[in-house]
């Protein structure tokens, strides 16, 4: 039922505060041209229209270890996107400890997942499964993928982010990497190619979508 104002008149559904986004323009860097980006590209749809430009996603074409840079020499061509991130796996990368290190000092974040992203797509599907290499992760992961989609799965897909959001549970696959990074540093894990299985991913996600969807009006 409405309520009524102190004039004894009944609001208006439209009266009530309306939640506004206080989402930023954040530049998002990847190295990989198709799992990362295809999933990012997903995120980006999910937001309203008028939100979608504050999202820029590119694929860089350097080394890994050169992300840092490129993605300082970015945000010096367009500052506007003032919220860097980088995003990439351990995978092979040798100095992934040192990128991540890198990038905290230069004040850009870092999505990183130990051993690839599929760990965190496990996270949407119920748990967050202790494969320790990204061979064992990827294929034990399609099963799972096939098994709850009735797909089989494809690093190429395009839609990744809105079939995870599907069968899955996004807000869950939060709770879920939060929950294993914490028990990393219970158990003295302070860098994070000791954090395996693990994931940063979480925090980029989270805060997009609490910003655009979440803040109410004052």
């Amino acid at each position: 039922m409405a309520r009524s104002n102190r004039d004894g008149q009944r609001k208006r559904r439209d009266s009530f505060p309306k939640r506004v986004p206080d989402l930023g323009y954040y530049i998002i860097l990847t190295d990989a041209n198709e799992t990362e980006k295809n999933y990012l590209n997903g995120l980006q749809r999910s937001l309203p229209k008028e939100l979608q430009g504050r999202l820029v996603i590119r694929v860089i074409k350097s080394k890994t270890d050169k992300m840092v840079a490129v993605c300082k020499e970015q945000l010096s061509y367009e500052p506007q996107y003032g919220i860097p991130w980088i995003v990439f796996d351990r995978d092979t990368v040798v100095p992934f400890d040192a990128i991540i290190a890198q990038a905290e000092r230069e004040g850009i974040n870092v999505g990183w997942s130990n051993p690839c992203i599929e760990i965190w797509f496990d996270a949407y599907l119920g748990k967050m499964h202790s494969y320790m290499d990204s061979v064992t992760c990827c294929r034990e992961f399609g099963k799972t993928y096939e098994r709850r989609t009735g797909q089989e799965y494809e690093k190429a897909e395009e839609r990744i982010y809105e079939t995870l959001n599907r069968f899955g549970n996004e807000d869950e696959a939060i709770r879920i990497a939060s929950d294993r990074m914490r028990q990393h540093q219970r158990d003295g894990k302070n860098k994070p190619s000791e954090m395996c299985p693990g994931t940063t991913l979480y925090g980029l996600i989270h805060e997009v979508k609490l910003k655009s969807f979440g803040r109410l009006e004052k």
